[in-house]
């Protein structure tokens, strides 16, 4: 990824990569263009996948964490009152 795509959003990312798909789509454009939107493509996408996994990331620690306190006797747990 090159620096200025990972200081996207994946809201950013995703939008100009919606664009991207959009204009490969309707076609009319050099090979050359086209190539250029497939990889701008490729990365954004790139992007989009960072952000996301990062938010797994970030909720199966929660969920983790959740799980381990109620085990402890929080909320749902079996320790006691």
């Amino acid at each position: 990824m090159a620096e200025s795509d990972t200081a996207l959003g994946y809201e950013q990312a995703r939008d100009e990569l919606i664009e991207v798909v959009r204009k490969l789509e309707a076609g009319g454009t050099s090979l050359e263009d086209s190539l250029a939107l497939w990889e701008r493509g490729e990365e954004l996408a790139k992007v989009c996948r960072h952000w996301l996994e990062g938010a797994r990331a970030r909720l199966d620690s929660a969920l983790a964490a959740r799980e381990a306190a109620e085990g402890a006797g929080g909320p749902g747990g079996a320790g006691p009152e």
